[in-house]
């Protein structure tokens, strides 16, 4: 399970073959952030065929509400939000391409069996450690819906930006196999 990988956006299967839960990612590039309310206009806007603030094909999306930048920094803590409040809206944005979610916390089945189908992971980013987070986006721009503050649409430019591999493309999750390795007594 161990093992750290490079990811930079836009990504294809190939890029997220060889994870493995269990695994730590290393991001680089562009990724978008969204939250609740951002997930049900960025769903009205695909069911009534209205133009989206980015075209989700490979993209990564942090579940992420920052808090203000402080003076200097380009954004402040930038903690993961829990994943499953997306869920409803998860298999759709799948459908249209996203490779790749971070987060924090399990997933529904359903979304864990639309990101088979669709060749996505699920990435876990460390709760509670959102400013040490924040120091590795460079770069920030709101692209969609302002009024919502910190849920806004965001742009992220960043660099070496940890997270680990939940789930992976052959359907295992961490969290599972974390509880069977305790069950079997902490036994590999």
């Amino acid at each position: 399970m161990t093992g750290i990988h490079r990811l930079r956006a836009p990504l294809g299967r190939e890029a997220l073959e060889p994870l493995r839960a269990g695994n730590t990612v290393l991001i680089s590039g562009t990724m978008y952030t969204a939250r609740d309310a951002a997930h049900q206009r960025l769903i009205t806007a695909i069911e009534q065929n209205e133009d989206l603030p980015f075209d989700f094909s490979g993209q990564i999306l942090y579940y992420v509400g920052p808090t203000p930048a402080p003076p200097g920094r380009v954004i402040g803590a930038a903690g993961p939000t829990t994943s499953y409040r997306m869920d409803p809206y998860t298999p759709k944005l799948l459908e249209m391409g996203l490779k790749a979610m971070i987060g924090k916390g399990r997933r529904s089945e359903e979304v864990k069996a639309a990101m088979l189908n669709h060749g996505a992971v699920y990435l876990a980013a460390i709760g509670g450690a959102g400013a040490l987070l924040g120091q590795a986006i460079k770069q920030v721009e709101i692209i969609a819906y302002p009024d919502l503050g910190p849920e806004a649409v965001r742009r992220l430019t960043v660099e070496d930006f940890p997270a680990t591999v939940i789930n992976d493309l052959a359907g295992a999750d961490l969290y599972e196999l974390g509880r069977e390795k305790y069950a079997r007594g902490g036994a590999a």
